[in-house]
């Protein structure tokens, strides 16, 4: 599969980078900064750097040719809300003009509801706190999923809780259409490897994905 990565110095883009050249995939990885990808040059490795995540003209030639694309752009702080919008529209509009449709972005747990079978306290407290502490970064990441399920794409979109650096384990559990109920966290390699799986997966087309351990 020829795949490109937007968000490639980010820690889900990152880790999708090396896990999909490891699986032998060829991969564009999209910087602003080539010195902050940590991925050593290599065959199947092809980088374009542009000059941010704004407009789509410039995103497009990191999309001739591929048959996805993957998304790790997010906020990471209430300081970065609106990045996820502002960076997913321009490349929604640019795989609109390259006729990429199978497309996968990562979102957060609590855009979506809170599922069946969650423990009370985070129900009634977790939930409800987290979404009010940090209203602006969910705003953004909310409105980001309008677009997506507004475009043309075969979209999928996961929502992971608290993300962690530990390393790749492959073991987390999947909801689609929800959230895992009583998943505290995850690691930002799982959640990568499970996007790369995800797009392969035909159930998760058009859906929003819960992830955690």
């Amino acid at each position: 599969m020829k795949l490109t990565v937007f968000g490639a110095t980010g820690g889900i883009g990152g880790h999708a980078v090396r896990q999909a050249l490891d699986a032998g995939h060829t991969v564009t990885a999209v910087v602003r900064d080539r010195a902050r990808l940590d991925v050593p040059d290599q065959s199947g490795l092809h980088v374009v750097t542009v000059a941010g995540l704004t407009e789509a003209g410039p995103l497009e030639p990191a999309l001739l040719g591929s048959d996805a694309a993957l998304s790790g752009v997010g906020p990471h702080s209430l300081r970065d809300a609106g990045v996820a919008t502002v960076a997913t529209r321009a490349i929604l509009g640019a795989l609109e003009a390259t006729g990429v449709r199978r497309f996968a972005a990562v979102s957060a747990a609590p855009v979506g509801p809170i599922p069946d079978g969650e423990r009370f306290v985070s129900r009634r407290i977790a939930y409800p706190l987290v979404r009010r502490v940090l209203r602006k970064v969910y705003d953004d990441l909310e409105a980001m999923e309008a677009d997506i399920r507004r475009s043309g794409t075969e979209w999928t979109v996961v929502r992971p809780p608290r993300l962690t650096d530990k390393p790749l384990t492959g073991r987390y559990r999947l909801a689609f259409g929800s959230n895992v109920a009583n998943g505290g966290f995850v690691s930002r390699a799982d959640v990568a490897h499970a996007m790369l799986a995800l797009l392969a997966d035909p159930r998760s087309v058009r859906l929003p994905i819960g992830i955690a351990r």
